[in-house]
Order: structure tokens, then C-alpha cells, then sequence
């Protein structure tokens, strides 16, 4: 748990569009920081990333926990010119690479099939695909040559595995997230980097919120657990992920659902 400081010496990247600086990109640098990570929160939206770095730093001082300086980026990672830079600003800042990398970007641009624009598309392949690309691409070649280990955990989602009306360009993205990081896993092993996928289910999120409440409470109802999901639970999973208690594991998907579609 928190109190054992698993990640005392770590330095960790959380970085996503509606990431570190909301929902579940939130609450994974808040637990990571309480495992004694230092923390370099980016997202798109820069003020939400400083805003979670704020967090951090006043919970720090109310636990008095250990771990340096946290610090927040902006940047869109759907760009690679702008990704190469993130990475390149977070190791002259900490003067190393990022030891733990959780990307965390995903949008939603819901529409049936026989009427989704391609613009549509477009911006959630961007985002959720391309955008875990860039960001794993990079940490790996900061960490490769460095000669660094480190644990890359990517966020899918279920609805990657089962599919789900409406987000054919959703489903996509999270489903390429579990190939990509698969592949990753496979190519990166020998380099002592890891590389795994969490797959949420439905998890109470400003994303999540917009939905209508009679679609909530179906949902809910095909839970086996009987309630929606917080992002502490998939935060929960990071941090094992993210340390040497999963030292073993890579290549994994591992579902965060309180049993949906089990």
C-alpha cells in the first residue's frame, strides 16, 4: 500500500488530453505521488495540470511525504514534434527519464456508424491511438538510451475488447491501445522496460458525466457488482503495475470492471 513507498525513487509521467488534469489521469498522480513518486503531470489543458500538481503538493506537505518537486506540462501528444519535446523538457527538468509512463489520453465523438464523420475519426484515433504511439515511442527511446528500466502503462478501456454502440471510433482507438501495447511489451522486454494496458470499465469521470441518466442507471444495472467504478480503482492498478510488485509481468491487459462483461 501507500505507506510501503513503492515508487520512492521513481519519477513518473502521467500525461493524457483529459488526463493528468481530471478523472482517473488525476487520481493516478495522486497515488502514484502518494507511493513517493515524484510526478510530471501534462495535459492538454496546462491549467489542469497545474492544478493537479497544486494537489499533490498540498497533500504532500499534509502527509509530510517524501519525493522531489512535482511539476506540470502542457503539450498535445497527438502531435510528435510536441511529444518529442515533452519528453525532452521532463529529463532536462529531472535531469532523467521518466521511470513510469501512464498515458491516460482519451476523448469520446459518439455517433452511430452509418453516420460518423470522418473528422470524427479522425480526432478520436488521433487522440487515443496516435497519441499513446508518440507518448510510448519516446519514453521508450529516452529510456533505451539511457539505459534506464522502466514500467509504461498504457489506458484502454473494455469497450476496446466488447465493443459498444455508438463509438466504433472509441472502440477502435482502445482496442489498437491493447495491440500497440501488446507489441510493445514483446519488443521492449529486453531493454527491462514493461508494458501493460488497463482496461476500465464505466468509472465515474467528467468524461462519464455527460451521459444521460437513463443510459447510467442501464449500465449500472449490468454491473455484477452492482455500482459504476471510481478512478481510484483504476489507479489502484497502475501503482501495482507501476511497481516492482508487478516486476514479472508484461504484455498484460488487465480489466478494471467490476465484473462487466465478464
Amino acid at each position: 500500500m501507500a505507506s510501503q513507498l513503492r515508487l520512492r525513487s521513481a519519477l513518473a509521467l502521467v500525461t493524457g488530453s483529459e488526463g493528468a488534469g481530471s478523472g482517473i489521469g488525476r487520481a493516478v498522480s495522486a497515488r502514484l505521488a502518494r507511493e513517493g513518486a515524484t510526478v510530471a503531470a501534462c495535459d492538454v489543458d496546462g491549467t489542469a495540470a497545474q492544478e493537479t500538481v497544486r494537489l499533490l503538493d498540498g497533500s504532500r506537505r499534509e502527509e509530510g511525504a517524501p519525493g522531489g518537486n512535482h511539476a506540470a506540462f502542457q503539450a498535445d501528444v497527438s502531435e510528435a514534434r510536441v511529444t518529442r519535446r515533452l519528453l525532452e523538457k521532463v529529463q532536462a527538468s529531472f535531469s532523467r527519464p521518466p521511470s513510469v509512463v501512464v498515458s491516460c489520453a482519451g476523448i469520446t465523438r459518439d455517433e452511430f456508424l452509418l453516420h460518423m464523420s470522418e473528422d470524427d475519426w479522425d480526432q478520436v484515433i488521433d487522440v487515443n491511438l496516435k497519441g499513446i504511439f508518440l507518448v510510448t515511442q519516446a519514453a521508450a527511446q529516452a529510456l533505451v538510451s539511457s539505459g534506464c528500466h522502466g514500467s509504461i502503462i498504457n489506458i484502454s478501456s473494455i469497450v476496446g475488447k466488447v465493443g459498444n454502440i455508438g463509438q466504433t471510433n472509441y472502440a477502435a482507438s482502445k482496442a489498437g491501445v491493447i495491440g500497440l501495447t501488446q507489441t510493445a511489451a514483446r519488443e521492449l522486454g529486453r531493454h527491462g522496460i514493461r508494458c501493460n494496458s488497463v482496461l476500465p470499465g464505466f468509472i465515474a469521470t467528467p468524461m462519464t458525466e455527460k451521459m444521460p441518466q437513463k443510459v447510467k442507471d442501464k449500465v449500472t444495472g449490468m454491473i455484477p457488482m452492482g455500482h459504476w467504478g471510481n478512478p481510484e480503482d483504476v489507479a489502484d492498478v497502475v501503482a501495482f503495475l507501476a511497481s516492482e510488485d508487478s516486476g514479472y509481468i508484461t504484455g498484460a491487459s488487465v480489466e478494471v470492471t467490476g465484473g462487466l462483461f465478464m
